[in-house]
């Protein structure tokens, strides 16, 4: 495998004086800037870590980039069948290994490519990769991207980042202190429809925004309560105690693994951390979301093990600045909110099956799931419209804007000082499910100053062995 600290004979000072005056000469990364340092020449060489469905889909999407190369990768599965999902396929560390070998081959035959089940041991052997993509399940997310980023690694992570908001305080203030460039995969954030919103609402297209409503029809990872009551074997192909990390020893079952864990609140984060980091992310960055006040949730049903279908979360704003107190609601599953009386007969509502809707005094922004295609409701409102002059920076693609962090460009547009805080939002709102109370929250002690029973779930227990101080 290459290194990353550049080979003396691919960075040779070019002889002679007059020759080193008029040259441009590529020095190793040591002597530019230290191990974070990676040239606007060079490549980035990242190592997968977590290759089931959604780690497949972004290892093809960083093949696409010229500049990366993912030299190793990671996963407690050696092989899955994802056909009866929505990512189809086959997924699993071998597969996902062959598609990388077959991709850098073609460039260069004698590529080889790591494999490893455990990302600690990952970490011990591979010291020279400049990067980390972390697409593992949930509860895994903050162990994966402490150790890559003690260790001064670039860092890409799955949403919603963490698995509690601990975790998502802990994670940010590491991304601060170790300098390096993060990204959350949120991926509408770095589309045209994220930008748009704001500054359509910063314009006052829509007057002051008091109301947000937003959607998605996806949830129902599981069903039922309670733990499954029989203990299949573990199959071959998987290591299911690094597959568990740092969570309490329990018997394997399908239910869980690889594809389900998301409607369990050991693992995942339901449809709330799921999707509405996407969904909301547009209201989120153009009213400025901060701490709310209060939260309060809404599930079919609560259970200690299974996430409930069809949920609703409240969130309550504060003023900020000059923009007034605003409620955020959420809707997952069967649930909706009301179709506006503005939006023409035959229209959808936003995209459909995912959706946002800000209501401000003089209108409403109605837009698709991942922040795409807002318009102002009725289409004549928005064919009226002056569009203002676009004064966001615009995102070449989710990939290549943390890329070009990693190469010391702007910071990605959810790096994780960003990042955390709109996935704290959603696992506020887990939190308020999970209580069924109405919490009132004081963000900056992250204290829920009326419902003790929450602490539970805004910092859990990690099994022994297990802690971000010593990942």
């Amino acid at each position: 495998m290459r290194t990353t600290i550049g080979k003396i004979n691919r960075r040779q000072f070019i002889a002679g004086s007059a020759a080193a005056a008029a040259s441009f000469t590529l020095l190793p990364r040591f002597v530019l800037g230290g191990a974070k340092f990676i040239a606007p020449s060079d490549k980035v060489y990242i190592a997968l870590i977590g290759c089931g469905g959604q780690g497949r889909t972004n290892a093809r999407g960083l093949f696409g980039q010229a500049d990366a190369q993912i030299v190793a990768v990671c996963d407690p599965n050696e092989k899955e069948d994802y056909s009866q999902f929505y990512y189809g396929g086959v997924g699993g560390r071998l597969p996902v290994k062959e598609e990388v070998v077959k991709q850098y081959s073609a460039q260069k035959p004698d590529f080889a490519c790591a494999e490893y089940t455990d990302f600690r041991v990952l970490f011990e052997k591979e010291k020279n990769i400049d990067a980390i993509l972390c697409a593992t399940p949930d509860h895994a997310h903050a162990f994966v991207t402490m150790a890559a980023m003690k260790r001064g690694k670039h860092v890409y992570c799955e949403k919603p980042l963490t698995h509690n908001i601990y975790e998502a305080r802990a994670v940010a203030k590491a991304a601060a202190e170790a300098g390096v460039a993060t990204q959350m995969g949120n991926q509408g954030r770095s589309a045209e429809g994220n930008r748009l919103t704001c500054e359509w609402v910063w314009d006052g297209a829509i007057g002051a925004v008091r109301e947000v409503h937003a959607w998605s029809n996806s949830g129902s990872w599981s069903s039922g309560k309670g733990r499954p009551k029989d203990t299949p074997d573990v199959p071959k192909n998987l290591n299911w105690e690094m597959w568990l990390g740092p969570k309490k020893t329990r018997p394997y079952h399908p239910a869980y693994a690889p594809y389900n864990w998301r409607g369990w609140w050991e693992f995942g984060t339901g449809c709330v951390g799921d999707m509405a980091v996407h969904n909301i992310d547009p209201a989120f960055a153009a009213l400025k979301l901060e701490h709310p006040t209060s939260v309060e949730g809404f599930s079919e049903f609560v259970d200690s093990e299974v996430i409930g279908p069809n949920n609703r979360v409240i969130w309550e704003y504060p003023q900020r600045g000059d923009m007034p107190p605003v409620k955020v609601y959420w809707y997952d599953g069967n649930l909706m909110p009301k179709r506006p009386n503005e939006l023409e007969p035959g229209r959808m509502m936003g995209g459909g099956e995912n959706g946002v809707m800000l209501i401000g005094d003089k209108g409403i922004i109605l837009g698709a799931g991942w922040s795409e295609s807002p318009r102002i409701i009725p289409e004549t409102k928005m064919k009226e419209y002056k569009l203002p002059e676009k004064t966001l920076p615009r995102s070449p693609g989710h990939h290549r804007n943390w890329l070009d962090a990693c190469k010391g460009g702007p910071k990605a547009c959810s790096d994780f000082s960003y990042g955390a805080r709109l996935a704290e939002m959603m696992l506020l709102g887990d939190v308020a499910i999970r209580t069924q109370k109405k919490i009132f929250w004081d963000g900056p002690n992250m204290k829920p100053t009326n419902a003790p029973e929450a602490e539970a779930f805004i910092r859990e227990q990690y099994r022994e062995g297990w802690s971000l101080d010593t990942i």
